[in-house]
C-alpha cells in the first residue's frame, strides 16, 4: 500500500474529528457523573462558556453547573445527537444537538432540547473547547408515570445509578449479577 500525504492528511482529519467527538461526549458524561477533573479535560484552562444563566470561565462554569444540578435535580442525563465539525487547521467550529432530561427535586420533570456552538483548538496535541454558547431552544415539563412501587425497584434496581464515580459505568471490571 502506498502512503501518500493524502491518506495522511485524511487519517489525521479524520483522528481531529473523533478526538472532537469525543470530547462532546466527554462534558455529558463528566457533568451527569459530577466529575469535575473529567470536564475539565473538555475546556481549556482559559475557556469561556455561555449558558445563558451563566457566562464565565471554566471553573465557574464547573462550580455553576455542579451547584445547579444538585441543588434542582436528582438525576440529569445530558443527551447529544447530530453533530458537525468544521476543521482548518488547530481550530474548529462544531455544532451539536442536544436533548437534557432533568428529573427534578419539586415535579414535574423537565426535558429540553437545543444546541452546543463551540470553538474547538487543538493546543499541545489536545482538541478542547475554547468558547461555547449553549443554544436552548425549548424548555418542557414532564410528569412523571405512575407505575407500581414494585415495578420500578425491579425495573430500576439493578445498578447503582449516582452522580458520582460510584455509579456503575465506573466499575472495573464491570461486573453483572447471575441470571435467577
Amino acid at each position: 500500500m502506498n502512503v501518500t500525504e493524502e491518506l495522511l492528511a485524511n487519517v489525521r482529519l479524520l483522528l481531529d474529528r473523533q478526538a472532537i467527538s469525543d470530547c462532546v461526549t466527554r462534558y455529558c458524561r463528566a457533568v451527569d457523573r459530577f466529575d469535575r477533573d473529567l470536564l475539565r479535560t473538555v475546556y481549556h484552562e482559559d475557556a469561556t462558556d455561555d449558558h445563558g444563566a451563566f457566562c464565565g470561565g471554566r471553573e465557574a462554569f464547573i462550580d455553576w453547573a455542579f451547584t445547579y444540578h444538585n441543588e434542582y435535580q436528582i438525576s440529569h442525563h445530558h443527551i447529544i445527537t447530530n453533530h458537525t465539525t468544521e476543521i482548518e487547521g488547530d481550530t474548529a467550529h462544531a455544532e451539536t444537538y442536544w436533548l437534557f432530561f432533568g428529573e427534578n427535586r419539586t415535579k414535574p420533570d423537565t426535558v429540553a432540547v437545543g444546541r452546543y456552538v463551540d470553538r474547538f483548538e487543538k493546543r499541545d496535541g489536545h482538541w478542547a473547547i475554547a468558547a461555547r454558547v449553549c443554544v436552548t431552544e425549548s424548555i418542557n415539563e414532564l410528569t412523571p408515570a405512575e407505575i407500581p412501587e414494585v415495578f420500578r425497584q425491579l425495573q430500576m434496581g439493578n445498578a447503582t445509578s449516582a452522580r458520582s464515580k460510584d455509579d456503575v459505568s465506573w466499575m472495573r471490571p464491570l461486573n453483572v449479577r447471575q441470571p435467577v
